[in-house]
């Protein structure tokens, strides 16, 4: 039998409170965050969306593996551990532990980026992007067309464009040192690729001699969707879908903040002999000793058990049901949203439900500062402030202008969400009301993150 409750398999344990605030406090800490809502205190924050990054609840088993934790700076066996647990699902040859995500993408491309050289992806996301540029190289979206339809119904708008990325390889010849895909495409509503689209982006790299890489960060988010949506995959254990994408790789970076169930952590993980060991030197530079990598033991035993948790079908499936669940009611109470929903969030189509704000004048952050005044209720802009400044100062509009409203793994109940959803309908029912921003400073790259804006 199915039911329409979606039941949390799991109990609470352990609680945080919350900190009640009224739309004047908030008013208030917004105006001093200079209206950047990355500037904001958490505690004036009733129900923050802003990221699923490292925010989510460990669970009762990696709460007790962190007592398993050896803090030897070499030869852990807490390494030992972590490594065995990714190479259960990514059999990549050598793994190299860091901090987080953002300092694989750092040591990855300071190997293999420079001027002159172009790196394609379906949609490389706002550290990514950085990384690449800061070396000189290109970054290159290549997405398929229906991922920059927000309307769109397609089941893997995640899906890189091959015919652009034939053209993108044969153009650039031998200055293509890696093409990456991101899964789940965060930058384009969370939305997944297909295991045939990854076979298909495989066969033309090998084709071409391109290593392919991973930003695998939503891996197992993907690849249930690959299970749920993909014909012959239903009958599939997720962590074998997990693998079949992996061995389709040359490598991967990883954020071990999000599908890993860690509050820290990440990897860079590749079969290259070469490039590891001029990465692993990177590494010891700036992050720790190879088998560490800027973590303490601790948190490697906590990803370890995190690895084995996440896979699992039934935290998959509410995991999956739960986030569709805001993104159904919105779309109910015509609150335009990316579609189909994603995995790990919900994404506000700003641009349409503002479209008397042009997208210079950001009706991303104008929309996501509305929530938070009105409800408490803190989200992202992914769009124009994210996207549109360019490495030679130019500023176009983005592809599309979003607000990401990310769900922490295990965070939130369903009482939550359904306040959520009012708050949005609420706002939503007063768009017209709603004013663009200007930016009154920024710095010169991954300016969302401290810009501070001022209403128009």
């Amino acid at each position: 039998m199915t039911f329409r409750t979606i039941i949390e398999p799991f109990r609470i344990h352990s609680v945080a409170p919350l900190r009640m605030t009224t739309p004047a406090q908030r008013r208030e800490a917004v105006i001093a965050a200079g209206y950047n809502l990355f500037g904001l205190h958490s505690d004036d924050v009733m129900i923050d969306l802003l990221t699923d990054s490292g925010t989510g609840a460990m669970s009762r088993d990696q709460w007790a593996a962190i007592q398993h934790g050896d803090e030897s700076y070499a030869g852990s066996p807490s390494f030992e551990i972590f490594r065995n647990a990714v190479q259960e699902l990514f059999p990549f040859k050598h793994v190299i532990p860091t901090h987080q995500g953002r300092a694989a993408e750092k040591i990855i491309f300071t190997a293999i980026g420079g001027a002159g050289k172009v790196i394609p992806s379906n949609t490389h996301f706002d550290t990514t992007r950085a990384n690449i540029e800061y070396t000189g190289a290109g970054a290159v979206d290549l997405v398929i067309a229906q991922g920059r339809d927000p309307a769109s119904e397609h089941p893997f708008k995640g899906n890189m464009d091959i015919a652009a990325l034939d053209a993108c390889l044969r153009e650039h010849a031998g200055h293509v040192p890696a093409v990456f895909v991101t899964i789940t495409n965060n930058s384009g509503g969370g939305q997944p690729v297909s295991l045939e689209n990854l076979r298909q982006t495989s066969a033309l790299c090998k084709q071409h001699g391109v290593p392919l890489f991973l930003d695998a960060c939503r891996f197992a988010e993907n690849a249930w969707f690959i299970r749920e949506r993909e014909p012959g995959q239903h009958d599939r254990e997720v962590a074998d879908i997990v693998r079949e994408m992996a061995r389709l790789a040359d490598g991967m970076t990883m954020s071990a903040k999000k599908d890993p169930m860690g509050n820290i952590g990440g990897w860079l993980a590749l079969n290259d002999d070469e490039l590891a060991e001029q990465c692993r030197t990177l590494l010891i530079l700036t992050e720790g000793f190879p088998t560490y990598g800027g973590l303490a033991g601790r948190d490697l035993e906590a990803l370890a058990q995190g690895l084995k948790e996440v896979v699992d079908h039934d935290y998959l499936r509410y995991r999956i049901r739960s986030t569709d669940y805001l993104g159904q009611a919105l779309l109910k109470s015509g609150v335009p949203v990316m579609r189909p929903i994603g995995g790990h969030a919900v994404y506000l189509d700003a641009r349409s439900l503002l479209g008397h704000i042009p997208p210079l004048q950001y009706p991303g952050q104008a929309l996501a500062v509305a929530l938070y005044e009105a409800g408490g209720v803190r989200g992202c802009e992914i769009g124009t402030v994210m996207f549109g400044r360019h490495p030679d100062g130019s500023e176009t509009a983005a592809a599309m202008d979003l607000v990401r409203l990310a769900i922490p793994r295990r965070t939130y109940t369903q009482s939550h969400i359904d306040y959520v959803i009012e708050v949005c309908q609420q706002v939503a029912a007063d768009a017209h009301h709603l004013r663009g921003y200007r930016i009154v400073s920024e710095p010169r790259q991954l300016r969302h993150f401290t810009a501070r804006f001022a209403p128009l």
